[in-house]
C-alpha cells in the first residue's frame, strides 16, 4: 500500500522527505494497529488514502506527514507532545489543527460541529495547510460513507455540501469540490441525483454530433492560424446543474441548451490572442464576456469567458486559459505550493486565501458563540464577485449585491461602524443602494456615528453582518445597564435609599440570593424587563433598614429617557407617544421599558401600581423620528390623497402607511401613519393639512 505513495512522492520530493513521511507512516500504523473501520478494513488504509490525495496535489512533505497522523491524537491514546517531539512541532500543529473536539461534551451535534469548525479556523489562521488536511480527510470518508446509517450519511453529507464544499471552491480546489458536491447529491437526494443522471445520460448521446461538430470548427480555425491550443469539452456535474434548475427556475432542457468547451493556450497573450479569433468564428452575446486574468477571483482563478452563438444557434460557453491557469483552477492554493523553509515564495492565492481566513479569525472574535460564527461564515461561502475601487484606486472584492455599508466595513470596521453616507462615482448614493464592478466608491464618515440596525436587512457579507451585531450588541449592554440603573434608583427612593448609596454588603447579598453572576447583570436584565427594579430593590434594602423618605420629591420624579436608549425603548403601538406628550412607562419582559401616553386606556389597571407602572419624561436632547398616527375628515374629492401627501412630506415628514374609508356619501376619513420629530413639528403638520380647502377635520389618534 504505501508503495504507491512512495512512487507518487518521488516525482516531486527530495528522498529524505520521503523517507521523513515513510516514518510517519509506520507509526500512524503502529498507532491504529488492531483497529479496523466499519468497513472493516485496517484502520490504517483511512490516512493512507487521505495521504494519496494530498500527493495527487503534489503537497509537501509536512501536509503529508499530518495526513497520515492526523487521527491519532482522536482515536489513539498518543499526545500531541508525543509527536512534536517525533515529528517537529509543525507537524503536530497541523494534526491538531484537524483532530475534532472529541474530549469535550456537547449539547447538540450543531454545537459540536461549529466548535469543531471554530477551532479548524484558529489553526488555519496560524497554517492555511490544515484545511488541506481536513478537505482530504473529508474526501475520503465522502467516498467510503456506503456502510453507515442512512441517517449519520444524510447528517455527514449536509455538512459536506454546507460547509466543506464551499471552502474547497473559496479555495480554489475545484476537482475536491467537485467530487465532494456529487457525492454529497447523491446522498441527500438519491431520487434526483439518479434521475438527472439518467437524463445526462440521455443527453449525451444527442449532443454528441453537435459537440463534434463545434469542436473540430475551432480546431480547424486555430491550426488555420497556427495557434497551438488544447480543446477541450467540459462536463457539467450533477450538483451544478441541479443548483440552476432550483435557483434559477431553470429546465433541465434549458441548461443543456448551452454547449461549454475548455481551451488551453500557452501564454496569457495567446488568451487574447484565441479570445479574438473565437469572436470571429461565433457571434459573441453582448454582456456576456468576463474577464478573470485582468481580475482573478477572490481564490486565485484566472481564465476569459465568453458566451456565443454557434451553428444551428446554439449558444457556445468557451473558457480561455494557460496551462498554470489550469493547474491553478484544479488545484487552487494547493497549486505549485511553496512552503519550503529559506524559500519564502507565497503564490498570490495563497496570499488571498490567508486574508480569508483572517478575516474569518476577525469574525470569531466577535460572535457570539460558535453557532452564531458559523453562520456568519455560510454565509460568506461562495457568492459571486464584484470588483470596486476605493478613492486610491485600490480594488476591492465584494460579493455580488453588496452595498456600500459592505464596502465600507471591508475597508476597515471602524470605517463601518461610523459611515453615514456615500459617493459612488462622484454622486450620493443611498447606503442600501447594490454596488456594481467598476465602480469607484467613497465612504463619508463622521466621528461618533454609530451602525444603524436597518443595515441588516441589506448587508451581504459576514464581516458586515457579524461586526454590526458585535456594536449592537454591546451599545445595547451599555444601554440596558444604565437604565436599569435609573429604575433601580427610582425604586430603591421609595424605601428611603439611592443607587449611589449602596454598601458593597447589600450588593453582596442581593447576588447571592440571586444567583447572579455580577451586580452588572442585574442592571442589565432589569433594563431588558426580565427583572422587575422593586423586587430587586426590596432585597437591597430589607423591611428593618427602609426608611419613610422625609422629602418625597426623590421618590416621585420621573425617570428621564432619551432617544440614545433606542435599543431598549419600545413606543407602544396603540398610543404612539412622541417628544412633548406627558408619558407613563412599564416594564416588559424581553422589550424593556414600554413608554405610553399618560392617557393611554391600556394601562387603567396598572396605573396606581408603582412596581409595575413609573411616570417617565423626556430629555430635553431627545430627538429622531417618532410614529404618530392622524385622522382626516374630508370631502371626497380628486387629487385630495396627492395634495395631503404633498403638505406634509413639504413639512419633511415621512408617510408610513395611507389608508382611505367612506363614512357615507358626503365624507371620507384618511387615515395616515407618519413620522414626526416632537409635538410642536406634529401640530406644524396638522395646521397644514387643515388649509386644504377639503379638510373639514384633522385629529391625533391617541389610542386604538
Amino acid at each position: 500500500m504505501l508503495s504507491v505513495l512512495t512512487e507518487k512522492l518521488s516525482n516531486y520530493l527530495e528522498p529524505k522527505e520521503v523517507t521523513k513521511i515513510e516514518r510517519a507512516y509506520r507509526y500512524a500504523e503502529q498507532c491504529h494497529s488492531g483497529q479496523l473501520r466499519q468497513s472493516g478494513d485496517p484502520y490504517i488504509t483511512h490516512p493512507l488514502a487521505v495521504a494519496n490525495i494530498l500527493a495527487d496535489m503534489r503537497l509537501d512533505h509536512e501536509s503529508l506527514m499530518a495526513a497520515l497522523l492526523h487521527d491519532v491524537i482522536e482515536d489513539t491514546g498518543v499526545t500531541k507532545g508525543q509527536i512534536s517531539r517525533r515529528f517537529g512541532r509543525t507537524v503536530a500543529d497541523l494534526v491538531d489543527g484537524v483532530s475534532k473536539l472529541s474530549e469535550i461534551e456537547f449539547e447538540t451535534k450543531a454545537q459540536l460541529q461549529a466548535e469543531s469548525f471554530q477551532k479548524m479556523t484558529l489553526a488555519m489562521s496560524k497554517d492555511i495547510r490544515v484545511v488541506l488536511v481536513k478537505l482530504a480527510d473529508r474526501l475520503h470518508n465522502m467516498r467510503t460513507l456506503g456502510v453507515l446509517p442512512a441517517e449519520k450519511r444524510r447528517r455527514i453529507a449536509r455538512e459536506t455540501l454546507e460547509i466543506y464544499a464551499p471552502i474547497a471552491q473559496r479555495l480554489g480546489i475545484n476537482d475536491i469540490r467537485v467530487e465532494l458536491e456529487d457525492i454529497g447529491f447523491a446522498i441527500m437526494y438519491p431520487l434526483r441525483h439518479r434521475r438527472l443522471r439518467e437524463a445526462l445520460k440521455a443527453a449525451g448521446k444527442n449532443r454528441k454530433e453537435i459537440v463534434s461538430e463545434i469542436h473540430q470548427a475551432i480546431e480547424v480555425r486555430l491550426e488555420r492560424e497556427s495557434f497551438l491550443a488544447l480543446v477541450k469539452g467540459r462536463e457539467k456535474h450533477l450538483w451544478s446543474i441541479y443548483k440552476k434548475m432550483r435557483d434559477k427556475h431553470k429546465s433541465f432542457r434549458d441548461i443543456m441548451d448551452v454547449f461549454a468547451f475548455r481551451l488551453i493556450v500557452n501564454s496569457v497573450d495567446d488568451c487574447y490572442r484565441t479570445l479574438g479569433i473565437m469572436h470571429n468564428i461565433f457571434k459573441p452575446v453582448p454582456g456576456e464576456f468576463k474577464d478573470y486574468i485582468a481580475i482573478p477571483k477572490a481564490n486565485g482563478y484566472q481564465s476569459l469567458h465568453t458566451v456565443l452563438v454557434g451553428m444551428h444557434g446554439v449558444l457556445i460557453e468557451v473558457q480561455i486559459r494557460t496551462h498554470e491557469m489550469e493547474t491553478m483552477a484544479n488545484y487552487g492554493i494547493a497549486a505549485h505550493w511553496e512552503y519550503k523553509a529559506g524559500e519564502g515564495t507565497i503564490e498570490a492565492s495563497q496570499r488571498r486565501a490567508i486574508r480569508w481566513v483572517q478575516g474569518l479569525l476577525e469574525m470569531q472574535q466577535q460572535a457570539g458563540d460558535s453557532l452564531e460564527f458559523l453562520e456568519h461564515v455560510k454565509t460568506d461561502l461562495f457568492p459571486d464577485e464584484i470588483y470596486v475601487f476605493t478613492p486610491k484606486g485600490r480594488i476591492i472584492e465584494l460579493p455580488s449585491k453588496a452595498t456600500p455599508v459592505d464596502f465600507a466595513y471591508s475597508v476597515h470596521t471602524d470605517l463601518g461602524n461610523s459611515c453615514i453616507a456615500c459617493r459612488v462615482d462622484g454622486e450620493l448614493t443611498p447606503l442600501s443602494e447594490q454596488l456594481q464592478s467598476g465602480q469607484k466608491i467613497e465612504i463619508v464618515s463622521t466621528q461618533g456615528a454609530q451602525p444603524n440596525p436597518n443595515w441588516l436587512n441589506f448587508v451581504v457579507t459576514a464581516k458586515a453582518r457579524s461586526a454590526i451585531r458585535h456594536f449592537l450588541k454591546n451599545q445595547q449592554h451599555d444601554e440596558s445597564v444604565d437604565l436599569g440603573k435609573r429604575l433601580l434608583d427610582k425604586a430603591l427612593a421609595n424605601f428611603g435609599s439611592r443607587y449611589n448609596s449602596l454598601k458593597k454588603s447589600q450588593i453582596k447579598r442581593l447576588l447571592k440570593e440571586t444567583s447572579a453572576p455580577t451586580f452588572e447583570y442585574v442592571l442589565q436584565q432589569i433594563g431588558l424587563g426580565n427583572q422587575v427594579p422593586f423586587a430587586v430593590a426590596n432585597i437591597l434594602v430589607p423591611p428593618s433598614k427602609r426608611k419613610i423618605p422625609e422629602d418625597r420629591r426623590n421618590a416621585t420624579l420621573p425617570v428621564v429617557i432619551d432617544s440614545s436608549d433606542s435599543l431598549i425603548l419600545h413606543y407602544a403601538r396603540c398610543c404612539h407617544p412622541i417628544p412633548g406628550d406627558p408619558i407613563l412607562g412599564h416594564v416588559s419582559p424581553g422589550k424593556g421599558l414600554v413608554v405610553h401616553l399618560e392617557s393611554c386606556h391600556n394601562l387603567k389597571e396598572i396605573r396606581n401600581h408603582p412596581e409595575k407602572c413609573m411616570s417617565l419624561s423626556w430629555s430635553l436632547s431627545a430627538e429622531g423620528e417618532f410614529p404618530v398616527e392622524i385622522k382626516v375628515e374630508c370631502t371626497p374629492e380628486r387629487g385630495f390623497i396627492a395634495a395631503l401627501a404633498s403638505r406634509i412630506t413639504d413639512q419633511d415628514a415621512t408617510i408610513e402607511t395611507i389608508n382611505t374609508t367612506e363614512k357615507d356619501a358626503y365624507t371620507s376619513i384618511v387615515d395616515v401613519v407618519l413620522t414626526v420629530r416632537n409635538r410642536v413639528h406634529l401640530a406644524d403638520i396638522i395646521r397644514r393639512a387643515r388649509s386644504l380647502a377639503a379638510v373639514r377635520k384633522v385629529y391625533r389618534v391617541k389610542n386604538k
